[in-house]
């Protein structure tokens, strides 16, 4: 058999096991998922370590327990100030009044705070146990997120070794244009939007402590969380709290978390963390990362907020390297 004949039947078998790979790892494929991703992102990282004079196995392991202790952490912060502070959280909505009552041309139509309110406290106190009840679970996940990025740091170049031993070498140029797509799309959601949310964590919490506000880590960690959501961001939360204190009688804290609230946490973190970032990280349009999230949260869950951006990314490369000449994009190997 020609060899390029045994460069598309290996390509074949190739996808047809990644296919069959997704199906029978269904339940884990959100973690290996977002392990690639995270190992795409260290590999720098890893190739700096190895420059400093580290094995190849211990660049790969301390990055890999590196990233398990983070995951770790944020996960068991936000675990545990949830399930600790889901009284005070049932406080802040239980401040509302018995009832409220909204008028528009005439017409009246009285709500009372027993029919909001128990259900939102229900909700928060169901969330609490089940994220606690899952811990068990989610620590299995950690350990085979952090074998994943282990394996895949220890030997990066097997990978690419595959995939061009596979496509024929004049469409190198097009694999590696994919590559760097993929690269800057990755580090623009997991660099840039981490360090921002983490910067909107710090500021939210030094703003919901001299306001008095019950929860206040929690309640920085969502406002940090909504980081991840374009256009929106902890704006949601701020508007929140703000009809919450309207609605509770406490006008002047609406008035403080809608104004300093609004400057500090809604445009400090993007005004002075973003710009500074902006050179390590691909130029994401607020156009495409809205579509990808959107899209990619509905169609796929948790994992879309990552997958769909990526998809879009690839797709816009795909039409730009559509409309140039061949010869532009050919390999410099």
């Amino acid at each position: 058999m020609p060899r390029r004949n045994n460069r598309y039947v290996l390509a074949g078998i190739l996808v047809g096991l990644l296919v069959l790979a997704g199906f029978l790892l269904r339940a884990v494929i959100t973690t290996a998922f977002f392990a690639v991703t995270v190992a795409y992102v260290l590999h720098p990282m890893r190739e700096y370590l190895r420059r400093r004079g580290l094995s190849r196995r211990w660049a790969a392991a301390t990055l890999a327990v590196g990233a398990f202790g983070i995951v770790l952490t944020a996960l068991a912060l936000a675990g545990f100030s949830l399930y600790r502070r889901r009284e005070a959280v049932i406080d802040l909505i239980t401040e509302f009044p018995a009832e409220f009552t909204f008028e528009f041309g005439g017409f009246s139509y009285t709500l009372e705070r027993a029919g909001l309110v128990e259900p939102l406290a229900g909700i928060v106190r169901d969330v609490a146990v089940n994220a606690a009840s899952a811990a068990p679970v989610l620590g299995l996940k950690l350990l085979l997120f952090s074998l994943i990025v282990y394996g895949l740091l220890l030997r990066p170049a097997a990978v690419s070794q595959a995939i061009f031993t596979v496509v024929p070498r004049r469409y190198h140029g097009i694999v590696e244009r994919f590559h760097l797509r993929t690269r800057d799309t990755l580090y623009g959601i997991y660099i840039l939007q981490a360090a921002t949310a983490a910067g909107t964590f710090v500021v939210a919490l030094v703003t919901f402590v001299p306001l008095d506000y019950p929860a206040p880590f929690t309640l920085a960690l969502i406002a940090g969380g909504l980081q991840f959501i374009p256009i929106l961001g902890p704006g949601v939360l701020l508007g929140v709290l703000a009809v919450a204190d309207i609605l509770a009688g406490n006008i002047e804290r609406a008035i403080l978390v809608a104004v300093v609230g609004g400057v500090l946490v809604g445009l400090v973190p993007d005004m002075i963390i973003r710009p500074r970032l902006a050179s390590y990280a691909a130029d994401l349009p607020v156009t495409l990362y809205f579509v990808g999230f959107v899209g990619g949260i509905l169609s796929l869950g948790v994992i879309g907020f990552i997958a769909g951006p990526l998809i879009v990314a690839l797709v816009v490369e795909a039409v730009a390297l559509a409309s140039i000449h061949e010869d532009s994009y050919q390999s410099t190997f």
